[in-house]
Order: structure tokens, then sequence, then C-alpha cells
């Protein structure tokens, strides 16, 4: 990649120098996460440009942890993680977990892309925890100069999970009002449904049995060190209110 080699034996030194370019590594965790196809990447990844995009698949295809599969009859194109790649997962399963432990979440939490965190939201809610019926909710947003301060999932017996910015024309069965730390603080274990709630951060109303059952519904994050996440502190200057101004 464009960094210059650090002239060490050290593998470390090697490992980082093929991950450090900014962006691989949310690249590697997405393909992980299961998306294959370039919009799809780039959704869930957030602020990247598709030059950029396109220049980090090209870069970890040359290193051998992405293979780039085109369908001549369609000419669609997927990238699959290589079993490189697949070996490279404990490791930074490792580091995700020394985070959770040893970064403070105000760090972890101030500059969450909404739109990103709300794509993330089709593999946060576990379908086979709610009633077998279509289900709406709808999310707004607190945050200051929002593109979509509200988003919808649509969930219904079947199919994925669809989140849009769009009303999806039914009635909504639960709202949801909160920020992008609260909600982020919740997923990553952070903090809790019920903390956010009793510090008036998040607030939910509608259908009582989905408000009740959030905590099974709703899917935090596999990264659980011993002795749980660092905690989203409060009366500390939120990184609300310093990213609000």
């Amino acid at each position: 990649m464009s960094n210059g080699p650090y002239g060490m034996i050290c593998p470390i030194t090697h490992a980082c120098q093929v991950l450090e370019p900014k962006w691989t590594i949310p690249i590697l965790t997405e393909l992980w996460a299961g998306s294959t196809r370039f919009n799809e990447l780039r959704r869930g990844i957030g602020n990247i440009s598709p030059a950029l995009l396109t220049r980090r698949l090209k870069e970890l295809e040359a290193f051998g942890l992405v293979e780039r599969v085109e369908d001549p009859a369609t000419g669609s194109v997927d990238y699959i993680r290589t079993q490189s790649a697949i070996d490279l997962e404990p490791a930074l399963n490792a580091l995700a977990m020394w985070a959770q432990k040893h970064v403070e979440a105000e760090t972890v939490l101030c500059d969450i892309d909404v739109s990103g965190l709300m794509w993330q939201m089709r593999k946060r809610i576990a379908v086979e925890e709610l009633p077998r019926r279509r289900i709406v909710m709808q999310f707004r947003f607190a945050d200051e100069g929002l593109d979509y301060d509200t988003y919808w999932a649509l969930i219904q017996d079947g199919t994925a999970v669809e989140v849009c910015t769009a009303i999806p024309g039914y009635d909504v069965d639960l709202y949801v009002e909160t920020d992008s730390v609260s909600l982020a603080a919740v997923l990553t274990g952070r903090s809790t449904v019920a903390r956010e709630c009793d510090a008036g951060a998040l607030f939910l109303s509608g259908d009582a049995l989905l408000i009740r059952t959030i905590e099974r519904w709703l899917k935090k994050f596999p990264y659980e060190p011993e002795g749980g996440a660092a905690q989203l502190m409060r009366g500390t200057g939120r990184c609300r209110t310093a990213a609000g101004g």
C-alpha cells in the first residue's frame, strides 16, 4: 500500500503495514458482517468516498485478503474474503475486545454516523424474538445537522429487515426518540436501555410488548470483554453536547 515499509523484522509491524491505511479494517469488518457488493460495503462503512473504497478494495485484493468475483452474465461484482482474511478474524476480534474494555465510551461514540448506524440496525433486530406479524419502528434522532433525522425499520415475517428514510405507508408500532450516542451506546454494550431511558436520552412509546421485550430483540454487538465494556459516563461533557455545541 502507499505507506513506506517500517524496516523492522517484527511481524506485528508487517501486519500493520497491511492494515494501517484508513478504512482497511472497517472494510474487512463489513465483509465479515456479510456485505459483498460495493454499495453494501459503502453504506455499512459510512463516510468513505467511492474512489477511496475502490482503491482500498484493489489493495486488499493485491494482498490476498479479498477476491473480486464478477458474474459474466449480469456484470455484477462481489467481493469475497479469502482464507487469509478469515485467519485474521480472531486477531481483530481480540482487538475489538481490548477497545471495548480500555477505550473510553466518549471517544468511541462521538463521531457516529447516523446513516451508517441505521444501516447496521438491519442486523441488530432479532426478528425471531418479535411477534410474527408486520412491525414498523420509527427512529427519530435529536442530533444536529443530519440529512435525515427520522428512519423507519420495516419487519415482515420471512424477509430481511428493511430500513428506509421514507414513510413506509403502515401504522407505526414502536416510536424510538433518541440520539446517535445513546443508541450506539446501547448497541455496543456501553450503556443499557434502562439507563438511557432514566437519563432522558432514550424515549420509547407505542406497543407495550415491544417495549418490554426490547432487550431480547435488540441485539448488542458481539464484543463483551471480561468485566464488561467501559461505560458511557454522564455529567462529564457528553458527546452530543460537544458535537452539537
